[in-house]
């Protein structure tokens, strides 16, 4: 035991002034990259951690300079919840914000597929069309768009005067799905109409699968919009409390409850959850499908 106690400890062999240098290098370039990011993800972050801290805290410690709630109050999204109205905002925000998603896609991909691959006169005019309706402001035509949705048909205190029209496809929709069809060779559907497809069968069989990303890309943008959407549901159900979405149904709740912050906070965290959760899940799907949308043109 002596004897190995008086041997001389080796130290461990040192690396070349060049390998340290490198390292250290390495090392501070990692630090600067993700210190960059780890600021935006907190300059992004922090709000929403803010408003779901004060959710849960109690009336009066939402109006002090706490951050951090002394008791957490999960009973604030209880009361939100049985506001009355509540559930009925939910539902026709649901509405509004589903059915219009499916019907934008549906009706978009037949006329973005024949803007993609189809060589008919008047092609680029009908393109140059949809693209000026996208620099179109809503607020030019929501005039006579109300006096045809109220006066003419009676559809005023609901919300079919913003869901119909999307029947009818969207120009923005059109446009990034027919970008993103750009990208699928053509000899694809040549194979298919070679085998006897027609034209509609090469749609649904050959280019659907395809073009899922597109797809996905336009369904999350029409379904963000429909849910956050507060212009529409104000022009054509502010008159009928039960047409109200949570978009417009929100500031009516912050009205009621201006001086309670921690409900305030708890309803604000209820109407952005579904959306965060919803784009979690697919931002693979949605990153993927605006990234190759500039691919071809």
């Amino acid at each position: 035991m002596a004897q190995v106690l008086d041997k001389p400890m080796t130290s461990a062999p040192s690396l070349p002034p060049a390998e340290r240098t490198a390292r250290r290098r390495a090392v501070l370039e990692w630090i600067a990259v993700h210190a960059l990011g780890v600021a935006a993800a907190l300059f992004f972050t922090l709000p929403f951690v803010f408003v779901f801290l004060t959710s849960l805290m109690s009336d009066s410690q939402a109006l002090s300079r706490d951050l951090i709630p002394q008791v957490w109050e999960w009973d604030n999204y209880r009361k939100v919840f049985a506001t009355p109205g509540f559930l009925t905002w939910w539902r026709n925000t649901l509405l509004y914000a589903g059915l219009g998603t499916v019907l934008t896609v549906v009706s978009s991909i037949p006329v973005a597929y024949a803007l993609a691959k189809f060589r008919f006169r008047g092609r680029s005019l009908s393109l140059m069309l949809v693209v000026s309706m996208m620099m179109l402001p809503p607020q030019v035509v929501i005039i006579p768009m109300y006096l045809f949705w109220a006066k003419q048909l009676d559809l005023s205190g609901t919300l079919w005067p913003l869901i119909i029209p999307m029947a009818f496809g969207d120009a923005f929709s059109i446009f990034l799905l027919r970008q993103f069809l750009m990208t699928v060779p053509d000899e694809y559907l040549d194979a298919a109409r070679v085998d006897g497809c027609g034209e509609l069968r090469t749609l649904i069989g050959v280019v659907l699968p395809m073009a899922r990303p597109g797809i996905a890309a336009i369904a999350l943008f029409q379904f963000f919009y429909a849910w956050n959407d507060y212009f529409g549901p104000q022009i054509y159900a502010s008159e009928n409390p039960g047409a109200w979405t949570l978009s417009y149904g929100l500031e009516s709740f912050k009205g009621a409850h201006h001086t309670d912050w921690n409900l305030t906070m708890a309803a604000t965290v209820l109407v952005m959850a579904p959306v965060i959760l919803v784009f979690f899940f697919a931002q693979k799907a949605f990153v993927e499908g605006v990234t190759l949308t500039g691919v071809k043109g």
